[in-house]
C-alpha cells in the first residue's frame, strides 16, 4: 500500500513507531496547502492525520480515488467531513490519547507568566540580574471556562497550588461542581471578574466559536492572566490583543491560533506584548510529547496492520 504521514513538524513518526512491511511509507513534514492537498495525495491509499492539522473535506476525499483508510490520531478528529469518507466506502480509525498533556502545559503557562520567567531570563542574559517581582499563585482563584476531564484535572491541580477554583460553562451544573469542589458562577463575565487566572476547556462548536469575546474580556479582574491551550476559535484574537493592550487581561499565555502554523505576519505576534512578558506564545504543545505521539504512531501502524489482516480496529 502506498502510505503517507502528514505533518509531521518535527519528524517523529519514523522514529516512534515500526512501519516496516506496511507498505511504500512517504512523510511530509510541512503543511500542504489547501489548494495542493489533492495533487499531493492523489496516489495514495492510507492517510495518517496528526490531530486537527489538515482538515479531510467531502470534496477531497471525493477527488482521492485511490483513498482506502484514514487513521487520525486520536479518538475523534473534527477536520474530518466523517459521513463523506463512510460513503465513499473509506475506513476511518482512530487511535487512544494521553490525558494529562494539555492540564500539565496550562500550568506550566500559569506559572511562568505569574513568576514572569521569561521576563527574568531575559532580565539576566542582558542586564546581569533580576529585572522585576513575579507574584504567587497561592492564594489566587483560578478560573475555568470548561469542566470537563482536563478541567477536572486543573482542578487538582489549583487546588495542590493552593489555589481557590471557580467554573463555568453553558451545561455546569451544582452537582458537578460539588463533585470536584468548586465555586460556579453564574455567567462569564462574572467568572472573569473573580479570576485571577482564567483559563479555557472547551470543546469548540458552533455554539462556543468566538465565546471568549471583548465583552468578556472587559470583565477581566486587574491583573488576570488568561490561558488558552484548547482551541484558538474559542477567543476572538483581536479582542484578546485589544484587551491586552489595556491590561484587561494583563497577561496571556496562548497554545492554540485560528490559523496554524501560525503564519509569520500573523498580529498574535505582536513584538511589543512579546517583548514585555505579558503574551506568551507556544506552537500548539498541548499535546505534543514523546510518550503521547509514540501512542498515537504505533497505534497508528496497529491500524493499518488490522485493516490489511482485514479486520480493522477503533473505527470512527
Amino acid at each position: 500500500m502506498k502510505i503517507v504521514i502528514l505533518d509531521d513538524y518535527v519528524g517523529a513518526a519514523l522514529r516512534l513507531a515500526d512501519w516496516a512491511g506496511l507498505g511504500d511509507v512517504s512523510v511530509f513534514t510541512e503543511t500542504i496547502s489547501d489548494s495542493d492537498l489533492r495533487d499531493h495525495l492523489l496516489p495514495f491509499e492510507v492517510i495518517s492525520l496528526m490531530r486537527e492539522r489538515t482538515p479531510i473535506s467531502a470534496e477531497l476525499i471525493a477527488a482521492l480515488p485511490n483513498l482506502r483508510l484514514i487513521v487520525t490520531s486520536g479518538s475523534r478528529n473534527a477536520s474530518i467531513d466523517i459521513m463523506a469518507p463512510r460513503a465513499a466506502c473509506v475506513t476511518v480509525c482512530g487511535t487512544e490519547s494521553r490525558k494529562t498533556t494539555t492540564s500539565e502545559l496550562a500550568t506550566l503557562m500559569m506559572l511562568a507568566l505569574n513568576r514572569r520567567l521569561l521576563p527574568e531570563v531575559a532580565s539576566l542574559h542582558t542586564d546581569g540580574w533580576q529585572g522585576g517581582l513575579g507574584r504567587d499563585v497561592a492564594g489566587l482563584t483560578l478560573g475555568l471556562i470548561g469542566l470537563g476531564n482536563i478541567g477536572a484535572q486543573m482542578v487538582t491541580i489549583g487546588k495542590a497550588l493552593g489555589m481557590g477554583v471557580v467554573a463555568w460553562s453553558p451545561n455546569l451544573t451544582d452537582a458537578r461542581c460539588a463533585a470536584l469542589g468548586v465555586g460556579r458562577m453564574e455567567n462569564l463575565p462574572d467568572l472573569m471578574a473573580r479570576a485571577d487566572v482564567a483559563s479555557v476547556h472547551m470543546v469548540l462548536s458552533d455554539r462556543s466559536r468566538g465565546l471568549v469575546d471583548a465583552k468578556v474580556f472587559a470583565s477581566a479582574r486587574h491583573g488576570q492572566v488568561f490561558i488558552n491551550t484548547s482551541r484558538g476559535a474559542l477567543v476572538d484574537t483581536s479582542a484578546l490583543l485589544d484587551g491586552l493592550r489595556v491590561r484587561r487581561p494583563a497577561m496571556a499565555g496562548v497554545d492554540v491560533f485560528d490559523v496554524e502554523p501560525l503564519p509569520l505576519d500573523d498580529p498574535m505576534r505582536d513584538v511589543d506584548l512579546i517583548a514585555s512578558g505579558r503574551l506568551l506564545l507556544t506552537p500548539h504543545l498541548g499535546y505534543a510529547t514523546e510518550a503521547t505521539f509514540r501512542l498515537f504512531y504505533t497505534q497508528t501502524v496497529d491500524a493499518i496492520r488490522a485493516y490489511q489482516a482485514g479486520t480493522p480496529i477503533r473505527e470512527l
